[in-house]
C-alpha cells in the first residue's frame, strides 16, 4: 500500500490509513490545495474534471468535484474521458485548470489526481511545490454558502477531440479510409473503448475490440508492455488483422502489434510517428533521457536536431517549447504533437501512425524494419527508507567517471553506442533502471552489472 504526494500530483492505493494510502482525507487535502492554487493563479476559477474507468473512479470523482465546489470553484465534469481529452477541454473551455483522475498504467487498486494548468498542460515543478506546501500548511479556507461553485456536465468532448484530430493537415483521413484496415484494439476495460474505437471507425477501419467493457476490471496488467499483450497478439494473428493497438487506461500511452503478432515496440511508436512528421514538417524533436536513441538517428536522417529532456511530460513539453520542436514525447508510447496540444495523446498518435502506414504502402512489420534496431531493458529496484539515492548515484557517478554522463535527471552513463539510466520514479517507490544496446544480451548484461554495482555500494 502506498501514498505519493509529489510535484506531479497525488497518487496512491485505495484503502488503509490516512497518510499511508489514498483515502478520502488525502483526496480532500490535495484537491483543496490545488483549488487554492487555481484561485491564486488563474483568471477564471473553473476546473475541468475527467476520469478513466477504474473501479474507484466514480467515488474519487465525487470527492474531488465537491471539494472543488466547496472551495468556490466552478466544475465542468467530463465524466468518463481520457487524459488528452481533458487537456483539450481545459483550453477549449477557457478554464483555470483541470484534474484528471487516473493512475495511468498502475494496477486497479491505484488511483491518482493529475493537475493541469490553464493551458491544459501538466503543472510545473514550481507550481507543484507550491501546492505541496499549501497541503502541509493546513490553512484551507472554504467558500461561504453564497459562493459555492457551480456544477455542469459536458457531453461529447471525446468526439470534439476526434474532430480536431481528423482536421489536422498531416492526418490523411481519406487515404486511410480507402485502406479499410482491420484493427484489433485492446481497450484494457477503460476509456479506450469510448475513444480509440470511435476514432478508428471514423477512419474507416474494421475494429475488433477486446477487453472493451468499461468497468475498470483490467483483464491484465494495464501497462502496455509486451509481456502483457499476449491476448492482443494472438487475436491479431487469429483475425488476420493489419495491426493491433493497445493504450493504457487513460489513453495517453500507445503501442502497436504487427500483423504477424510481433511487437512493434512502444519505444518505436514515437520513432515512426516522428519520421512521418519530419518528412512533411522538418524541425526539432525531443524525448526524455530514458527513451531510445533511435529517435535521434531518425531526426538526424532528416537533417534536423534532437534534444533530450528529464523524464516527465512537463519536462519534455518545456524542452519542446524551448527548441520549437515539431514532435516529441516519451519512449513509453507517449506522443506529443504540439500542432494539436502539448500533451501525450494516443488518439492523435493513432491517426498520424495510420497516415504514415498508408503513405508508405507497406505492412506494420516492414515499417518497423525501416528503423535502427535498439533494445531497451526496463528494470527497477525497490526504494526502501534506508537507501540514500543521492549517495548511491554519486558513488556510481564516481565509479563510471571515465564515461560521458548526464545528471539532469538521476544518472545517465553513455557507453559508446550503449547507455544506462538510473532515476527515482515520480509515481512509485522505486529506482528505475534503463539500459539500451543494439544487442539484447548486452542490454541485459548492462542491467545486471549496474544492479550488482548498486548492491555492492549499498553494502558498504
Amino acid at each position: 500500500m502506498a501514498l505519493i504526494k509529489s510535484i506531479s500530483g497525488t497518487r496512491g492505493t485505495i484503502g488503509g490509513k490516512t497518510g499511508e494510502n489514498l483515502t478520502a482525507q488525502d483526496l480532500v487535502e490535495s484537491t483543496a490545495a490545488y483549488a487554492h492554487w487555481v484561485i491564486q493563479t488563474a483568471n477564471n476559477p473553473i476546473v475541468v474534471v475527467g476520469r478513466d474507468a477504474r473501479i474507484s473512479g466514480d467515488i474519487v470523482s465525487n470527492i474531488v468535484v465537491n471539494t472543488l465546489r466547496m472551495m468556490g470553484i466552478r466544475v465542468i465534469d467530463l465524466g468518463l474521458s481520457t487524459t488528452p481529452t481533458v487537456e483539450v477541454a481545459v483550453a477549449q473551455e477557457g478554464a483555470g485548470g483541470g484534474i484528471i483522475i487516473t493512475a495511468s498504467h498502475n494496477p486497479k487498486q491505484w488511483n491518482a489526481l493529475k493537475f493541469l494548468n490553464a493551458k491544459g498542460e501538466f503543472i510545473s515543478g514550481e507550481d507543484g511545490q507550491a501546492i505541496l506546501q499549501f497541503i502541509e500548511s493546513n490553512e484551507v479556507e472554504y467558500a461561504s454558502i453564497d459562493k459555492l461553485g457551480a456544477y455542469s456536465k459536458a457531453v461529447g468532448y471525446i468526439q470534439k477531440h476526434i474532430d480536431m484530430i481528423l482536421g489536422l493537415k498531416l492526418v490523411d483521413a481519406d487515404a486511410i479510409r480507402q485502406k479499410e484496415f482491420t484493427v484489433v484494439v485492446d481497450c484494457i476495460n477503460s476509456t479506450g473503448a469510448i475513444s480509440v474505437v470511435p476514432l478508428l471507425e471514423q477512419l474507416g477501419c474494421k475494429v475488433i475490440a477486446i477487453n472493451d467493457a468499461v468497468n475498470g476490471k483490467f483483464a491484465h496488467n494495464p501497462e502496455p508492455l509486451p509481456e502483457h499483450l499476449s491476448q492482443l497478439a494472438e487475436e491479431v494473428d487469429a483475425q488476420g488483422a493489419d495491426l493491433g493497438i493497445v493504450v493504457d487506461p487513460d489513453v495517453d500511452r500507445l503501442a502497436f502489434v504487427c500483423e504477424d503478432g510481433s511487437m512493434f515496440g512502444e519505444e518505436y511508436t514515437l520513432v515512426a510517428i516522428a519520421d512521418y512528421v519530419l518528412k512533411h514538417t522538418p524541425g526539432n524533436t525531443v524525448s526524455n533521457l530514458s527513451s531510445t536513441q533511435a529517435l535521434r538517428k531518425v531526426t538526424e536522417k532528416h537533417g534536423c536536431q534532437y534534444e533530450a529532456s528529464a523524464v516527465g511530460e512537463v519536462n519534455v513539453v518545456t524542452k519542446m517549447k524551448d527548441t520549437n520542436a515539431v514532435i516529441g514525447g516519451e519512449g513509453n508510447g507517449g506522443i506529443i504533437y504540439p500542432t494539436l496540444h502539448y500533451g501525450r495523446d494516443a488518439l492523435v498518435g493513432i491517426a498520424l501512425f495510420l497516415s504514415h502506414l498508408t503513405a508508405e504502402g507497406t505492412s506494420v512489420s516492414k515499417l518497423r524494419g525501416q528503423y535502427p534496431n535498439y533494445i531497451i531493458i526496463k528494470d527497477k529496484v525497490k526504494l526502501t527508507p534506508e537507501i540514500n539515492i543521492d549517495l548511491l548515484l554519486n558513488s556510481l557517478k564516481d565509479k563510471y567517471k571515465n564515461y560521458p554522463q548526464n545528471t539532469i535527471d538521476g544518472l545517465k552513463i553513455q557507453l559508446d553506442d550503449n547507455w544506462i539510466h538510473l532515476r527515482r520514479s515520480n509515481t512509485e517507490p522505486i529506482i528505475r533502471i534503463y539500459t539500451e544496446s543494439n544487442s539484447i544480451t548486452t542490454a541485459e548484461n548492462l542491467a545486471k552489472k549496474i544492479k550488482m554495482d548498486m548492491s555492492e555500494i549499498l553494502k558498504m
